[in-house]
């Protein structure tokens, strides 16, 4: 599978988990998703905050900003029925909560996660 249709794909992944939140009673908003070359270096070169790999480079990882009620949610704990239920999509789905990283939802490839 080329990097465009992983991409493709994981963002209608996206949009099915984004309507999962909301459909459960909270909503989201978006945190970190693209990391510019420009600002993050190429892939493997760490010129700012995250990983010198990062599927965020790639195009396949994205943070959500978790609410209920107007509460932002902020723990690994708030986030764990959707990325349980994010996990469950698609194989190569990672969640962040699985390495203290909660609010984290990507997809692996070329061992990229």
């Amino acid at each position: 599978m080329s990097l465009g249709s992983a991409q493709r794909e994981f963002t209608l992944d996206v949009a099915d988990l984004i309507y999962f939140i909301y459909e459960s009673g909270y909503e989201c908003t978006f945190g970190d998703a693209f990391r510019d070359k420009r600002s993050h270096g190429e892939m493997g070169e760490k010129l700012a905050y995250g990983r010198a790999k990062s599927a965020h480079k790639q195009r396949l990882a994205i943070d959500l900003n978790l609410f209920k009620d107007g509460v932002y949610l902020s723990t690994t704990e708030a986030h764990r029925p959707f990325g349980l239920w994010w996990k469950s999509r698609h194989p190569d789905n990672v969640w962040g909560g699985d390495f203290d990283d909660g609010n984290h939802y990507s997809r692996k490839y070329g061992g990229i996660a």
